[in-house]
């Protein structure tokens, strides 16, 4: 019965963003299978950097988490997984620890990947590495807010174009697994010129003609002469 209840609300939300939502329907198809997965990613760097402290934003059954080796490390999700049972809002708002590395992966909308982003700012090491979960969305549907598919990107892309604007952060899109943002503490190498005000109100169009100058896209055997 419960099944059935969440079948019917997915097919309303489909339907909601059919009528309501932004009415472009082309796709792009990144191949992932070709790529290295975000374990490999995250695990080589903390390898190659030799990291020791680890903190993951949004578990969920510990796919990740459980995987990753490192000195210490931290799991922070409201329902399952991790070490911490707690929101990430609260969980920074007590935190006192700085990290080398930090994975978010929480609720994928641009409001609170935001909120993640500035305050993993604030508690990660200057020669520190932000990675950022699900940046390539294929489709509409699979970055459209509220959730309507079983696989969803959500709108995180549209913090990285925006970080792509700031003058004091260094940011780029690891080609991989959904596509990993990746966020440096140094002035931006690749300073993206836009005119825009409100990165919320981008749309999957603007993406689709404009995803490799947005996302100053790189790719995992090249990280080494990034940082």
């Amino acid at each position: 019965m419960e099944k059935e209840r969440s079948k019917r609300f997915t097919r309303f939300k489909k339907l909601y963003h059919y009528i309501f939502g932004e009415k472009f329907y082309k796709k792009l198809d990144f191949k992932w299978n070709q790529y290295p997965n975000r374990y490999q990613v995250i695990q080589d760097t903390i390898n190659r950097k030799s990291y020791k402290i680890y903190l993951e934003i949004g578990c969920f059954q510990d796919e990740l988490f459980s995987k990753i080796k490192i000195e210490t490390k931290i799991g922070v999700d409201p329902v399952s997984g991790g070490t911490i049972r707690d929101t990430s809002d609260n969980f920074f708002k007590k935190n006192n620890i700085k990290f080398d590395i930090i994975f978010i992966d929480g609720l994928h909308e641009y409001d609170q990947v935001k909120k993640d982003i500035n305050n993993s700012l604030l508690f990660l090491n200057n020669n520190g590495v932000i990675f950022l979960h699900d940046c390539m969305p294929t489709s509409y549907l699979h970055q459209a807010v509220p959730r309507a598919t079983g696989v969803w990107n959500g709108d995180v892309w549209k913090n990285i174009v925006e970080l792509r604007t700031k003058p004091e952060i260094d940011t780029y899109v690891v080609c991989a697994d959904q596509g990993i943002g990746m966020i440096l503490k140094r002035p931006n190498k690749q300073l993206l010129k836009l005119n825009i005000t409100n990165f919320k109100k981008l749309k999957f169009r603007d993406f689709f003609y404009n995803y490799k100058k947005y996302l100053n896209i790189v790719y995992h055997q090249n990280l080494i002469n990034i940082f």
